[in-house]
């Protein structure tokens, strides 16, 4: 599979989160930011769809991107130069096969993340994964909803899960999860499953993990909450702080209730619960 690099200058981080944010509507598989430079993955083939209405948002906000052809071949190349192991206060390292093992007593995940969203450096994906280490996930049935790398469904088992559906609508997403849980020994308790929230219909979940954008969260929340046993958690994040009301109001009009929120580098995660 062929990739697009958007590069965009931005003024600041707020407006590198900002745009990142804009940008996770469509699209864009990973992100990250060089310096004054802010780098959006996508799909060749998926760019042709959505170029203009990129382009339009860019001019709104008075930025100008390149776009730049990504030979896939580098692809690992670049991740073994840029991706340091990411730790979590401690408790939990998410690592490349390149790196040392994790401390005795901590937790490891082990991703090759290729061209799919979820190593752990981002600071969504930190937040959904320091929630799971006190979710109480242990003998319950998760559902990893926009699985990408399988980080999160990974993190899930080691930590007691009983089984997790990872699902994901990119195909290239869904190779690359079957690879990182076969890796990390979880295969016989994580289901990668290709498609997207109709492929939930009927299932059953004590805990769903939704680490998406906030307009698919709010358009499929409903889902979520018709799988979600009565006392499970819904932890959600790939959002800024000025959608944090309207993911709260859609989850309590579907009869959950807020447990917590975390922020992290301007980003936000929302733990509901459902009492209904």
């Amino acid at each position: 599979m062929d990739y697009i690099s958007l590069q965009i200058p931005v003024s600041d981080a707020e407006q590198g989160e900002i745009l990142t944010a804009e940008l996770a509507d469509y699209p864009f598989e990973s992100f990250e930011t060089e310096g004054s430079v802010l780098k959006a993955y996508i799909p060749s083939e998926r760019l042709v769809d959505c170029k203009g209405d990129v382009d339009a948002l860019l001019e709104r906000f008075g930025v100008a991107g390149r776009y730049i052809a990504i030979e896939t071949q580098n692809w690992n190349a670049l991740w073994e130069r840029n991706f340091p192991p990411v730790d979590v206060e401690g408790r939990l390292r998410i690592r490349a096969p390149f790196h040392d093992p994790a401390p005795d007593g901590e937790l490891e995940v082990v991703v090759m993340p290729k061209m799919s969203f979820g190593t752990g450096h981002h600071a969504t994906t930190w937040l959904v994964s320091r929630a799971v280490l006190d979710l109480g996930v242990a003998g319950r049935a998760g559902l990893d909803m926009g699985s990408g790398t399988g980080v999160l469904s990974i993190v899930a088992v080691k930590c007691g899960a009983l089984h997790v559906d990872a699902v994901d609508i990119d195909d290239w997403a869904d190779a690359n999860c079957r690879e990182n849980i076969a890796a990390n020994g979880v295969a016989d308790r994580i289901t990668p499953l290709l498609g997207d929230v109709r492929r939930i219909a009927g299932r059953r979940y004590g805990f769903i993990l939704a680490n998406i954008n906030r307009n698919i969260l709010l358009a499929d929340m409903s889902c979520y909450a018709a799988t979600l046993e009565r006392g499970g958690d819904l932890v959600m994040s790939g959002f800024l702080e000025a959608d944090v009301p309207a993911i709260v109001s859609r989850a309590k009009e579907l009869g959950m209730e807020l447990v917590e929120t975390a922020s992290r580098e301007g980003w936000q995660m929302v733990h509901v619960r459902k009492t209904e």
